[in-house]
Order: C-alpha cells, then sequence, then structure tokens
C-alpha cells in the first residue's frame, strides 16, 4: 500500500488521501489480508510496516517533497517482487515506474490537479489499472476497473439529534471549495457560521475571509483533527459545502451525514453520488438556492441521515470491494503471465475463504 508523503498516516488533522489510505489499509489488515504500508517514518498501522521520508513534508518544510517522494516510491518498486500487488495511492508519478516491474499496479485516482497530468495517465492506461473515487471524477480515455467511494470509520462519529444553532464550514480555506459563498449564505441567512480547515490560499484568506471574521460574521476554529471532528460536525445544524470545483468525492459530506448533520451543497462533481435530495441534504446551484434550502432543515431527520451514510459510505465495503478488484487483477495478471499465484498475502482465498476457483474471476470491465 503506497501512502502520499504530505502527512502522516493516519494524518493527524488535514490529509484525506492519507485519510482513506489507513482507513483501507487497517480494514484489510482486519480481515486478514497481507498489507505492508509504505508511508512516513511517523505512520501508524496494524500491519507491515516500511518508510523512508522521516515525516510527511507539509509538516517538516525542511523536507523536500521531490526528493523524498522519489526515494519514497523507489522504496516500493525496488521490492516489487515481494508483493502480490502495488495499491498506488500517491498520484500520477509511481505510474513511471510500474512498466519495469511485472508486479501489477493498482492507482486509486484521487482526483486530477489540472489536465495536464493526464498524458501519464494516458500512456499507462491498459498496462495498469485504475479505480476513480466516484463516477463523476472519471476522465474520458481512461479505463477503470471500478468506482469505489470512501469509506469511514463510523465508530469515530456519534449520531447527533440534538444540534446547535450554528451552520458548518468545513473544509479547505480556498476558492474550490466556497469559503466566501459558505459566509455569504450564513449571512444573508442571518446564521452564526463556523469555519474549520486548513489555510490553503493564504492571499484568498486575507481577501475574501479574514474581513468577516472581524466583523464577526463568522468565527474561524482551525484544522480540525480526529479529536475534535465529531463534536464539531455533530453539533451544526447544517454542513454548508458551496463547492467552485467539480469535487471528486468529499469526506466531510460523509462524515457530516454520519453524526446525523445534514448537508446543503452546490451541485457539481460527486455531490448528486454522495447526497439525496431532501433525505440526508439538498443539492443547490447558487447561493440563493443554499438561503433557501436552511428553511426546509426541519424537513430532514437527522436519523436518517446516519442510517444513508451506514448504508453506503462503512470502511469495511470499501475494503470488501478492493479486495474483489484485487482478485481480479491478480487474475487477469496471472492469465498475462501464464503464471500461477498464491492470491492475496499468499493465502489463494476469496472472500468467503474458500480457494478462488481458476476463472472464477472474469476480465475487469473496461480494462
Amino acid at each position: 500500500m503506497l501512502a502520499p508523503i504530505a502527512w502522516r498516516t493516519p494524518p493527524r488533522h488535514y490529509g484525506p488521501w492519507e485519510r482513506v489510505t489507513s482507513l483501507l489499509t487497517e480494514s484489510l489488515v482486519e480481515m486478514g489480508v497481507d498489507v505492508t504500508l509504505f508511508a512516513t517514518a511517523d505512520s501508524l498501522t496494524a500491519g507491515e510496516f516500511r518508510a523512508v521520508a522521516p515525516a510527511g513534508y507539509e509538516e517538516d518544510r525542511m523536507i523536500d517533497a521531490r526528493v523524498w517522494g522519489c526515494l519514497h516510491i523507489s522504496e516500493v518498486f525496488e521490492h516489487a517482487s515481494e508483493f502480490d500487488l502495488i495499491h498506488n495511492h500517491f498520484d500520477f508519478v509511481p505510474l513511471s515506474y510500474s512498466a519495469l516491474v511485472e508486479t501489477p499496479v493498482l492507482t486509486t485516482i484521487h482526483g486530477f490537479s489540472s489536465a495536464t497530468i493526464l498524458p501519464v495517465y494516458r500512456k499507462y492506461n491498459g498496462r495498469t489499472w485504475y479505480v476513480s473515487i466516484s463516477d463523476a471524477d472519471r476522465a474520458p480515455g481512461l479505463d477503470y476497473i471500478a468506482t469505489i467511494h470512501h469509506g469511514i470509520d463510523f465508530e469515530r462519529f456519534s449520531f447527533h439529534e440534538r444540534p446547535g444553532e450554528y451552520l458548518l464550514y468545513f473544509g479547505r480555506i480556498h476558492h474550490d471549495k466556497g469559503a466566501r459563498e459558505a459566509i455569504e449564505i450564513a449571512r444573508r441567512a442571518g446564521r452564526r457560521l463556523v469555519m474549520a480547515g486548513i489555510i490553503q490560499d493564504e492571499a484568498y484568506y486575507e481577501r475574501e475571509v479574514k474581513p468577516w471574521l472581524d466583523r464577526g460574521d463568522a468565527e474561524y476554529i482551525g484544522s480540525v483533527g480526529p479529536d475534535r471532528r465529531d463534536a464539531v460536525l455533530g453539533g451544526a445544524a447544517a454542513l454548508l459545502h458551496p463547492i467552485n470545483f467539480d469535487e471528486p468525492f468529499g469526506l466531510s459530506v460523509v462524515e457530516s451525514m454520519a453524526c446525523g448533520t445534514p448537508v446543503i451543497a452546490f451541485n457539481r462533481g460527486s455531490m448528486p453520488e454522495l447526497i439525496e435530495h431532501g433525505r440526508n441534504g439538498f443539492l443547490v446551484d447558487a447561493v440563493e438556492g443554499a438561503v433557501a434550502a436552511l428553511d426546509d432543515l426541519a424537513s430532514i431527520d437527522r436519523y436518517e441521515c446516519r442510517l444513508l451514510a451506514e448504508r453506503r459510505f462503512a470502511r469495511r465495503r470499501m475494503a470488501e470491494q478492493y479486495v474483489e478488484v484485487y482478485e481480479k487483477i491478480i487474475a487477469r495478471s496471472r492469465n498475462r503471465r501464464s503464471v500461477g499465484y498464491a492470491g492475496l498475502g499468499g493465502s489463494g482465498l476469496s472472500m468467503n475463504g474458500n480457494p478462488a476457483p481458476d476463472g472464477a474471476v472474469g476480465d475487469p470491465a473496461g480494462a
């Protein structure tokens, strides 16, 4: 399991890719899969563990991301023969190593930072394997073996039947995430807004957010880690998610619903895949629609928000879907090389614990 190294795995506060990598790793270990996590040296796992980078480059600015990223990736591929499969969560650069090894490589594409990185994905399309985290985030011309929505650890999120009155913005302070729009929604509605998240764009924060904080129209509480996430999300009347880009997924949306807190989001990207309009939140097109939706919050059953999230976004469900994908890839790779394989962790077992018969797994869809 190749984790990113911007932050620790699991992250102390921010680090969505690292968080998903950790949740998947620990879930697989619980299921009896032999997993080796490659992450920063301060990372935590119940599985096997290897590290080169001493810490995350976003947490220690003395760490050069390019240097330690190269060392981190090469460490995995230099030991590729030890593994049945390499699962890459570290974006596009590891793909450039994939043709040098026989071990199959699966990449979970957590999003495209820009169209400029697509040539790398196109070059290795068909040789490696791609999972999208939402149907909305699939790039034309790429073949995907599956879409697997992220799962979360519901044990860390409790149901809050009686929330406070405040509205919540929970995400990066950046134009893409709609921090300024959240302030405007709350201001027009005459509601208190609490804002949580890392300041990713300092100029944007100074120009679009800080003046409203100084006026008392919103309160910024910084980046919220696992120790406070449940209370902050669960105590809100609603989560405002007025995104200005086509978001690939949105962990905070699911985490909010896990606490029973409905979400009011701009209808872009993956939001229609996460939010059932009128049941666990509202999909709107602009600030005006979000303000109007606040009047309908009483129609949302907070307990149903929790139940819908549990049914669709449990980490065990995510892990089981990935195991199905792993088995397909290993079977297909075995057929390509015309050699036997021992299965996940050398067990040769399918999900039900029985030996996986030859030909039991068909060709991956779209690969």
